[in-house]
């Protein structure tokens, strides 16, 4: 079955034969892979992806890869929970987790787009591999570039947290620490991919790698039962995961494997500190102003998102709203999530629980409809952001009696609370 045509302006609409290039020559557009839909109706069936795999291959028919997957088999189908504890606590009918803070192998979404970018690499014949990264990703390449016998390169800005740090270096890549912003990494790492024949996974190599991401859009829709459900909450740095859940949600529809019509809306969470996409929505205008990011959420970090514009767009095609949330918002989110569901998110996921719980008091998300909050990465991570927040309630001697006291104190001091 020959299902791709190549790639596609997503500005003009020019195609191009299938190659690592992201860039249209002729007027400077995203390119995005263009597939032979009508090929694959009735041929990509609810049968065919429930007989696939238990991750996010049983979607590869609808995913750029020709050939075998050569990294990351065990990739995404990561659990959708049914918090029903965070929903009594904001008041709310139905409440979902997409919770990809257990993806294989690095707990993050990263791993989905990477996985399809270095197995993609590697139809293409390269020995190398590289990133821009604001911590997940280059834990992510760094992970299969280990895996399918790749160099690989991770550019990562100086002041990333030093346990996204140690998760890249593990795997014993070459890491260059850049002083400055992710940005400015971006911008560096442009040039490079200019000068040396490298897979950078989210320039040369954005087309194949971003298609990763519908992997995450399948899945809630199956695992609601072949449902969309009414709202989503995802959050935003590039930009790019909003539009690619989307566009699984329109890919599903048009090959019937959705009843009924999509009444979904998506809804976009940035922090105060990094919130341009966020910005452009509240303002209603398709011009994106760059920011200097100046959060606590560094993985959303990312003041000129490459996709804020289709991101904006994909937001107001579904009729969604978004919203900011300051570092303490942030902070309280991700506790919120841990103390009611024993899901531990990084900052990004803080940024969406606290951006969800603020859409729900607004009455944009009503109290009585089906929410999906997107968490997208491990607290294991970022847990910088907490100590300041959390310390042990007791330290006594390995006593009966000191502990005993011990417990006298705390209810003691409960019951001057509750008063």
């Amino acid at each position: 079955m020959e299902k791709l045509k190549g790639l596609k302006c997503r500005e003009c609409g020019r195609r191009y034969p299938s190659a690592p290039v992201h860039v249209c020559e002729f007027c400077f557009g995203p390119l995005e892979v263009d597939y032979q839909y009508e090929a694959l109706k009735g041929v990509v069936t609810r049968a065919s992806i429930a007989a696939g795999p238990p991750s996010m291959w049983r979607y590869q028919a609808l995913l750029p890869i020709e050939g075998d997957v050569a990294v990351g088999h065990h990739v995404g189908f990561t659990p959708l929970i049914r918090a029903n504890n965070l929903a009594d606590e904001l008041g709310c009918r139905e409440i979902w987790i997409k919770n990809d803070s257990v993806c294989h192998p690095t707990w993050s979404f990263k791993d989905r787009v990477v996985a399809v970018a270095v197995t993609k690499a590697k139809e293409f014949g390269f020995d190398t591999v590289a990133c821009a990264s604001t911590g997940n990703l280059a834990n992510s390449v760094a992970a299969h570039a280990a895996e399918g016998r790749l160099k690989s390169y991770i550019f990562i800005p100086a002041d990333l947290e030093p346990g996204k740090v140690l998760a890249t270096l593990v795997y014993n890549p070459t890491l260059v620490a850049v002083e400055g912003t992710y940005d400015e990494v971006n911008r560096l790492c442009s040039e490079i991919a200019d000068k040396y024949r490298w897979a950078f996974v989210n320039v040369n190599f954005r087309p194949y790698y971003s298609e990763g991401s519908k992997s995450y859009g399948f899945e809630i829709i199956e695992q609601l039962g072949w449902r969309p459900p009414q709202h989503i909450v995802v959050p935003c740095a590039g930009g790019s995961l909003i539009t690619k859940i989307w566009k699984a949600i329109k890919e599903m529809k048009m090959l019937g494997l959705i009843d009924g019509p999509v009444d979904t809306r998506i809804h976009a969470a940035q922090a105060l500190g990094c919130g341009p996409i966020v910005t452009m929505i509240k303002n209603d205008t398709d011009v994106l102003v760059p920011v200097r990011p100046n959060t606590i959420a560094k993985s959303l970090a990312i003041g000129n998102p490459a996709d804020g514009y289709y991101a904006y767009r994909t937001v107001k095609e579904s009729g969604g709203h978004g919203e900011h949330a300051t570092d303490p918002e942030i902070v309280e989110g991700m506790l919120l999530l841990a103390r009611t569901e024993g899901i531990f998110t990084e900052t990004a996921g803080g940024v969406t629980v606290a951006t969800t719980k603020k859409l729900i008091e607004q009455g944009v998300i009503p109290r009585d409809e089906s929410v999906v909050i997107c968490i997208t990465g491990n607290g294991l991570k970022t847990p910088d952001s907490l100590y300041e927040r959390l310390e042990t309630h007791v330290k006594i001697r390995p006593t009966l009696s000191a502990f005993d006291r011990a417990l006298t104190d705390l209810k003691s001091h409960g019951a001057q609370e509750e008063h």
